[in-house]
């Protein structure tokens, strides 16, 4: 299997290093008190990992006093963790201050703010009333012809008719939009308070993304454009482009009964969505190349894809993920799924500090550490129980259920468990539908007769998801009010369920010379 009890608590440099930066990063700048209220599950796991490390190397102490070969082992192995451990913190309080200096500034009073100036950060997306993204500021003016420097990340709410537009110029562009700031409530699971945010009554271009970007842009619309119109296209869209800008009755349907379902995490693009692209990619190259030469090749095709849909950070995660596990099978380093989370946590906040923050973030590692871990107990502990093809997929949506419970409670007030049975059938058919939709652009460029085929099941793909989805909506939601709680729940259940493990490992090795 992917772990074992003795890999998660002998604490691996990776691991150490993610101890130091989870402290630093979220523990430092904001109080132990408002980090626990803001993301609880974060603030005892850190205290969790804290302990463990703790004993670890209180544990190594005593053989590190005595004068012998056995001392000296003893004392290496201190000196590692502690410098490990003072890395991984450095790393996480730099990267906390990279965050806070992303933080807005502005040199005008708020209220007087008229206009911005900036470049787009992403693509617009679309909203009910309109479109939102994200300006890195530049500039900011006032009534009078005041103008003063600005700097820092601000969301913006576009006018409907300027979507089309900032579509058209792409991420990368120079606008100048002349609006509001106001404040607004900063959401749920953030510290609480008002957030800024920039509301634009028109739009003006002032410089053009540079050739690679426009390239991007152009490529990235001809793909849309193929499914525009498409019954199923904003699903498609969705599941392969990452965008979610269609705001038809329909599609607003289809997000809100996989919300309610506990399966948004489907259309958010994840490690899911990118194995589905590795796969294709290794399908196509292992057989002519060979792993290693194909492995490179599917690295490189990783970084185009992740460049052509966007950034986001749970994608990201799922592109470092792959780029260390080809590092490994060229033999960089051991492939240990749960050592490389921890290394590429420290990749990602270290080029994208801001990203740490973002809940999109916090949940992409929780759940893929809770079904490593939590995950993988529960597999040990069901093998021979439930045949395999049902436990695999159970273990996984169950170990990740738990590692996010906290947050998700603390985020949102509720926790969806029907998300848990849903994902039986809808994780499986959003595959199908997904590898259907990547089959159809292909065959719209190269075999149009083809398409015609592949749109009809792609059709009744859509049709089998929004129904699966609709009927796993309506099974209420669990209201939750002290999302402290559950962290505290989560991470004993978590516990547990390795401490489990163990004994029934230990228990299983009694047995086995007596097996036969």
């Amino acid at each position: 299997m992917i772990t074992t009890p003795e890999s998660i608590f002998s604490l691996s440099p990776a691991l150490y290093a993610l101890l130091g930066a989870l402290i630093s990063y979220y523990g430092l700048e904001r109080a132990w008190a408002g980090a626990l209220r803001i993301y609880p599950f974060l603030g005892i796991l850190a205290l969790l990992l804290f302990l463990i490390a703790l004993f670890r190397v209180l544990g190594d102490l005593p053989a590190a006093c005595r004068p012998n070969p056995r001392s000296r082992r003893g004392f290496q192995r201190v000196c590692r963790a502690v410098t490990v451990l003072a890395v991984g913190f450095t790393l996480g309080f730099a990267a906390r201050n990279a965050a806070a200096a992303g933080d807005l500034r502005l040199t005008l009073p708020p209220e007087r703010v008229l206009g911005i100036t900036g470049t787009l950060l992403d693509d617009p997306r679309g909203t009910a009333s309109g479109g939102m993204g994200y300006l890195r500021l530049e500039a900011a003016s006032a009534s009078g012809g005041l103008r003063a420097s600005a700097r820092g990340r601000l969301m913006v709410f576009f006018p409907p008719e300027a979507i089309p537009r900032l579509k058209e110029f792409g991420r990368s562009s120079g606008v100048y939009l002349e609006g509001s700031l106001r404040e607004s409530p900063s959401g749920a699971g953030a510290a609480g308070g008002q957030v800024p945010r920039f509301s634009a009554k028109s739009v003006h271009i002032l410089r053009e993304a540079s050739a690679l970007e426009q390239l991007r842009t152009v490529v990235r619309m001809r793909l849309l454009d193929q499914f525009a119109g498409r019954p199923w296209g904003a699903l498609a869209a969705a599941l392969i482009l990452g965008a979610r800008e269609d705001q038809s009755p329909e599609a607003v349907a289809l997000a809100g009964a996989f919300k309610a379902a506990g399966c948004s995490h489907v259309l958010a693009l994840s490690g899911m969505h990118l194995a589905i692209v590795s796969a294709l990619i290794a399908f196509l190259l292992k057989r002519p190349l060979g792993l290693k030469p194909a492995a490179l090749a599917g690295a490189f095709c990783i970084i185009l894809y992740v460049y052509l849909v966007g950034p986001q950070p749970s994608l990201v995660r799922a592109a470092i993920m792959y780029l260390l596990g080809t590092a490994a099978i060229l033999g960089a380093f051991p492939r240990q799924p749960l050592p490389l989370l921890a290394l590429a946590f420290l990749i990602q906040i270290a080029a994208d500090p801001l990203s740490g923050d973002t809940l999109s973030f916090i949940l992409s590692y929780l759940a893929l550490g809770g079904i490593l871990i939590a995950g993988e107990a529960l597999g040990d502990l069901f093998r021979g129980l439930i045949p395999p093809a049902i436990a695999q997929p159970l273990v996984a949506s169950l170990g990740a259920f738990i590692a996010t419970a906290g947050i998700s409670a603390a985020a949102f007030g509720v926790l969806r468990p029907v998300g848990i049975g849903a994902s039986f059938v809808i994780v499986p058919l959003s595959t199908c539908f997904m590898i259907a939709a990547i089959a159809y652009l292909g065959a719209s460029f190269l075999l149009p007769p083809l398409g015609g085929l592949l749109s009809s099941l792609l059709s009744l793909l859509y049709r089998i998801l929004e129904e699966t989805a609709a009927l796993a909506a309506r099974v209420p939601a669990l209201e939750l009010r002290r999302p402290l709680v559950v962290s505290l729940l989560s991470v004993v259940l978590v516990i547990a369920l390795v401490w489990f493990q163990a004994r029934h490992k230990a228990w299983r090795e009694r047995l086995l010379p007596f097996d036969g």
